[in-house]
């Protein structure tokens, strides 16, 4: 064979190496693919800025804020009418009910004239005070033109004595007429008072709302005897206002504060409104519950008696949330599992309130970052994993809670 066969049978032989050796083993190719397989795949959530709530269970029941009792002011005097229903919106001043008025008017009567003797008595002494003023006035003059004759020796001394003796007299009634003035004012003073309550008893039997609101009990009816068994005619809500006695548990007093916001769920009604009027000021040392006030918007569809649930919320903000299955904890504290370029970082972190499925993260996580959903604690750091974003299939919502 001549050289350059050899040449050409040599570069043949090698090129055919060269290709068996790039050919892959069929035993090699089945190997990767079952290391591929063994990479398990994990369902992640990104990190995120959302808005959380912190939130307090209450429960009651629905009160008037300001009950009102309207008694009759009068006692002794039968129901003539009754004018006002339970369910009624009334004004200040409405009347309500009526009672029989024909023994007060007739003492109104009355004290009318004992007013109008009284004036007149005063007018009396007023006169007799003036009459005995004249008098004295007189004696006087009289005493000092017998003092004067006396010194001259011209009068006797008895015609003297008689005179002082006389102007002592009107002296003295005088000083009586102005007693008797001031007794006769004070008879006037006091008949104008009678007639003053005589006036007042005689209004009140005209039963009337004290304030704007609504009637909500009554127990007047006609015929019935006012004042007779201590209980009110008439119930009412000053102004319509309703609101909830709330039960709120002693561990989360302190969490709440006046005027924090309210969602408040009644049978039948959609949400409603409200907010902390009251915070509790005593716990139940039985149930161990504290009871707020809530106030509630208006509606016409509350009723007093009505149960009622809500939430109070103690707290509304921006923060940085992952799915509540993404936080472990034990004993050695809270942490999350972090995926970063298909390697598991495990990573301490400080979680806050959970809000709809999600938990806050106070401290030891940056938004965006990619953590397990899920199935975190059968992971450890340096694991490597492939990820499957929780937001394909829906995760996040069965991983919630």
């Amino acid at each position: 064979m001549s050289a350059s066969r050899r040449c050409i049978a040599a570069l043949w032989a090698g090129l055919g190496m060269a290709l068996s050796l790039a050919q892959p083993v069929p035993g090699q190719e089945a190997d990767a693919a079952t290391v591929a397989q063994e990479v398990p795949v994990v369902t992640t959530a990104q990190a995120a800025v959302a808005t959380i709530e912190a939130r307090v269970p209450v429960t009651g029941s629905l009160v008037g804020r300001e009950p009102v009792q309207v008694h009759a002011n009068v006692a002794g005097h039968k129901i003539r009418e009754v004018l006002a229903e339970v369910g009624d919106t009334v004004k200040a001043g409405d009347v309500l009910a009526v009672l029989d008025d024909e023994t007060l008017a007739a003492q109104l009567a009355q004290a009318d004239a004992e007013h109008q003797r009284a004036v007149a008595a005063v007018s009396q002494a007023q006169s007799q005070i003036v009459s005995a003023e004249a008098t004295m006035r007189q004696a006087q003059l009289a005493l000092d033109r017998t003092q004067s004759l006396r010194k001259s020796g011209s009068a006797a001394q008895a015609a003297l004595d008689d005179a002082v003796a006389t102007e002592a007299a009107a002296r003295a009634a005088t000083a009586s007429a102005s007693d008797g003035l001031g007794v006769a004012q004070a008879q006037l003073a006091q008949a104008d008072a009678a007639r003053h309550i005589a006036r007042l008893d005689l209004d009140r039997s005209r039963v009337k709302a004290p304030v704007d609101g609504v009637v909500v009990g009554r127990t007047a009816e006609m015929g019935t005897i006012s004042g007779t068994g201590g209980d009110a005619l008439f119930t009412m809500i000053a102004r319509g206002e309703i609101e909830l006695a709330a039960d709120v548990i002693e561990t989360a007093l302190m969490q709440i504060k006046q005027d924090d916001p309210v969602e408040v769920m009644l049978a039948g009604i959609v949400p409603v409104e409200g907010k902390v009027r009251l915070v509790p000021a005593t716990v139940d040392p039985v149930t161990r519950l504290g009871q707020a006030r809530i106030s509630l918007a208006s509606d016409p569809r509350l009723r007093i008696g009505l149960f009622a649930s809500g939430w109070v919320i103690t707290d509304r903000r921006q923060a940085i949330t992952v799915p509540t299955t993404a936080i472990l904890a034990d004993d050695e504290g809270e942490r999350v599992q972090v995926v970063r370029d298909g390697v598991v970082e495990t990573r301490p972190v400080k979680a806050g309130i959970v809000w709809q499925g999600q938990r806050e993260v106070v401290e030891g996580l940056e938004p965006g970052e990619e953590v397990i959903a899920r199935a975190g604690a059968f992971f450890r750091g340096g694991d490597r994993v492939r990820t499957r974003p929780a937001q394909q299939d829906g995760d996040l919502a069965e991983a919630a809670p």
